[in-house]
């Protein structure tokens, strides 16, 4: 076989400029809706922020959106909406990018860790053995851009009165029974990190909610707590989304479809060579879920060596993440030990990450299958 380069990332083919005489590629345009933007001069708060909210509401199914800076504080400014903080606990998932414990963390509260089921996300199983009296939340992690059993988690919340915050930050164009991430707990919390699959040229995020009241408190909560430019109704913060990156959101929200429709067929293109090697563990799919593979993951024996030869051989893989996060150091205080999260510890030692973004050519997926294949042969 002959050594061929396969991206993990692929913002240099997404933005890439037409060439004299082509047609105009997407940063062609994206760049002449900047150009009559500045014209504008209507850079914070502006109309294009505006339009994109509404845009994004009505893609998610929800009355409401309020950009913010990223997807962490989408998270973090939900739970201060709805007053938690200090004394309080979140539960939320033991596998996850820091951001969702940061968000819980910074607001004083605590996370409180449940493993995971064989999907990667959260056993609901074991939700209601960590919840307390100071429980005043779950947030349920789309992780990899799969959807936890959100049904099951909506009926304890409502069991318990707990608040659903959705991380659904990786989850974008993703569902659970044909209804999208973001719109089945009181808030979800979106991401357009640029390797989001809806993706800006910096960060930035979205809180969507049903809730009136509460939309009307997180765009205070967002813009220093100003009721109008003169009044400030609450103590709040600086987080919002640049208007500018909204423009390119907007350009880029009508082909979201397009490009996550070819992320899953990568996707099922993994699954069927590679179901076939039984060394590797394809987790389950569901055919009541669109998982939109932001990450397409499997485990797999003999990772590290099997990372070091998609490497080697020029196939950009990653592990996501090879530390569980409640033992790492920032969660020392939280008091737990080696054992308490065996599904988690698991996938740590033998997660592998493939590329599977929408740019890939089929002979680079190809090329990837049939280097595992090698691997394992």
């Amino acid at each position: 076989m002959k050594k061929m380069r396969v991206p993990y990332s692929y913002l240099d083919r997404q933005f890439r400029a037409a060439d004299v005489g082509e047609p105009k590629q997407i940063l062609d345009l994206i760049l002449d809706d900047i150009k009559e933007f500045v014209k504008s001069g209507d850079f914070t708060l502006g109309k294009k922020g505006e339009i994109f909210e509404k845009k994004f509401a009505s893609f998610v199914g929800v009355k409401h959106a309020i950009g913010v800076n990223s997807g962490t504080d989408a998270l973090f400014l939900s739970l201060k909406a709805l007053g938690i903080g200090g004394g309080d606990e979140v539960i939320t998932c033991a596998e996850t990018f820091i951001a969702t414990a940061d968000a819980i963390a910074i607001t004083g509260a605590k996370p409180v860790f449940v493993d995971v089921k064989d999907e990667f996300t959260i056993d609901t199983d074991l939700i209601e053995a960590a919840i307390t009296d100071r429980t005043k939340a779950i947030m349920p992690v789309w992780f990899t851009g799969n959807a936890p059993n959100m049904g099951k988690i909506i009926s304890i919340a409502n069991k318990y009165n707990l608040f659903v915050v959705e991380d659904s930050c990786t989850a974008i164009n993703a569902a659970y029974k044909n209804k999208h991430a973001g719109s089945f707990g009181i808030t979800g919390a979106f991401s357009f990190h640029p390797l989001k699959n809806l993706n800006v040229w910096s960060d930035g995020g979205m809180i969507v909610t049903d809730d009136d009241s509460l939309n009307e408190k997180l765009r205070m909560l967002r813009n220093y707590g100003l009721k109008s430019r003169d009044e400030v109704e609450i103590f709040g913060y600086n987080s919002r989304l640049d208007t500018m990156q909204a423009v390119v959101a907007l350009r880029l929200l009508d082909e979201v479809t397009t490009y996550t429709d070819r992320r899953i067929m990568i996707a099922e293109a993994y699954d069927h060579a590679l179901s076939k090697i039984p060394q590797i563990d394809i987790p389950a799919r569901h055919s009541h879920i669109r998982h939109v593979y932001h990450l397409y993951m499997i485990r797999t024996n003999e990772r590290d060596n099997l990372l070091k030869y998609c490497i080697d051989r020029g196939i950009e893989a990653k592990v996501h993440y090879p530390i569980p996060l409640p033992y790492q150091n920032c969660s020392r205080d939280l008091g737990y030990k080696p054992g308490d999260f065996p599904r988690t510890e698991r996938d740590c030692r033998t997660i592998i990450t493939l590329p599977a973004h929408p740019y890939l050519t089929d002979d680079e997926v190809n090329y990837t299958i049939e280097t595992i294949l090698s691997f394992y042969k």
